[in-house]
């Protein structure tokens, strides 16, 4: 945490200084506090406009750049001085830096009232419009005597005192915290997915029904796609279509891409949808996503959706235990970006990791220990609470033991429904 702090003095000497010193140097373990000094700081003069000067842009930036600001103040004649009044009456002329700003006051005095006075009425000053400041409300810290409470080497003697500070300063903390996260932008609320695909986007293929049972055969006759031995210019290469098609088919993983209009358009047709870890069929490509997953479960396909899009993450995963004792089957679901780095879709690959962890197990000597450790990761075999190649909990997705598109509970799961293709896998 960062914090800046302002000395309320622009004398040679300052108790106050001192004082800010002092709270850098003793609890720098709980942040980090620059002392910044008002002494080159100009009159105010609201007739002689001097907001752009260095000197108060500085202060301008570092204050606007901190997570809130400590105030050290003298009492002069039971209020603050005029060289610190300055400094807020330019922080709050043209510039509003301290709006909405966490401030701790605190003083230092060379008689036992400890700037109480100067404290209220600063206190008033940050609250008031045009200054907008959050002071910190109670936990005073009053330094009073201030030529007796320091030793030779500018530290604090009273212990108690000490102690009283370190707990007004752990305080102010939480304070930040607390005011930051409640200052902090809302987050967008998410548009709803168009999971029937009526929109369109620049790869949309158009007439040609998107529910059709050869929609690959009459969409490629509508555009004119390249079969067979056609040669592909790729980013790094040269394919032809077949070695395309034999390249994705070879993947040790099920692939699957739905576009950014939420529709379904490609699987590597490896295997009978039967033997799949998440079944399909040829007749599904084509189809938009509410066409993939029964009504119950659009709310579930929005959300992974939502969160790939909006860029709240850029995977989700998932591990269904449901495949048996030995397999370890995860779902991800990796959100595809141009080169711009906008949404284009959704690639969901599907994999077994048990027969990797098996080989790295085998290949590296080490073995799973204490029957409930994973070897890789360390993490609980139990099916509630890790993947064991990532660590991510199997609650890792939008309900808690719901597979987080299909909404199958993953601990008794009669029928999940597969995240982008939304062919049922019976169990």
């Amino acid at each position: 945490m960062k914090l800046i702090g302002i000395v309320g003095s622009n004398a040679e000497f300052s108790y106050n200084r001192l004082l800010l010193e002092f709270i850098a140097k003793k609890f720098g373990n709980l942040f980090e506090l620059e002392v910044m000094e008002i002494k080159d700081v100009p009159l105010f003069n609201q007739s002689d406009d001097q907001t752009n000067n260095p000197v108060i842009q500085k202060f301008n930036q570092k204050i606007m750049a901190a997570d809130g600001v400590i105030i050290a103040t003298p009492e002069h004649n039971r209020t603050t001085t005029p060289a610190l009044n300055s400094v807020i009456e330019w922080l709050s002329f043209k510039i509003h830096p301290m709006d909405k700003k966490p401030v701790l006051i605190v003083g230092a005095s060379w008689y036992d009232q400890g700037t109480s006075r100067a404290q209220l009425h600063l206190r008033q000053i940050l609250e008031a419009p045009g200054v907008g400041a959050f002071v910190f409300p109670g936990n005073e810290f009053l330094l009073g005597e201030a030529k007796e409470a320091f030793d030779e080497n500018n530290n604090i003697k009273d212990e108690g005192t000490v102690k009283f500070l370190g707990t007004t300063l752990e305080k102010f903390i939480r304070y930040v915290n607390l005011i930051n996260e409640l200052e902090k932008p809302a987050k967008p609320v998410a548009k709803p997915e168009d999971l029937y695909a009526t929109g369109k986007i620049d790869t949309t293929i158009e007439g040609v029904d998107m529910y059709a049972e050869d929609w690959v055969e009459q969409a490629a006759a509508k555009v004119n796609a390249v079969e067979g031995n056609t040669y592909v210019k790729l980013d790094r290469g040269i394919l032809t279509v077949d070695q395309l098609n034999h390249f994705l088919n070879s993947m040790p993983m099920e692939l699957t891409f739905a576009d950014s209009n939420n529709q379904f358009l490609y699987y590597n047709h490896t295997k009978p949808a039967e033997e799949m870890l998440a079944s399909r069929t040829p007749g599904q490509a084509g189809n938009p996503l509410a066409k993939c997953h029964p009504e119950s479960k659009h709310g579930s396909v929005q959300w992974v959706i939502q969160q790939l899009r909006s860029g709240a993450t850029d995977v989700i995963r998932v591990n269904v235990p449901t495949h048996g004792p030995d397999k370890y089957v995860v779902h991800n679901y990796q959100a595809i970006r141009d080169y711009e780095g906008n949404y284009v879709g959704i690639n969901e690959y599907i994999h077994d990791l048990k027969p990797t962890i098996d080989w790295y197990l085998k290949t590296t000597g080490q073995e799973l220990v204490g029957g409930k450790a994973d070897g890789v990761s360390g993490a609980s075999a139990h099916d509630n609470t890790a993947d064991s190649v990532s660590g991510a909990t199997a609650h890792d997705a939008h309900a808690e033991t719901a597979d987080s598109i299909s909404g199958a509970s993953q601990t008794n799961p009669v029928e999940k429904i597969d995240s982008v293709s939304g062919a049922s896998e019976k169990y």
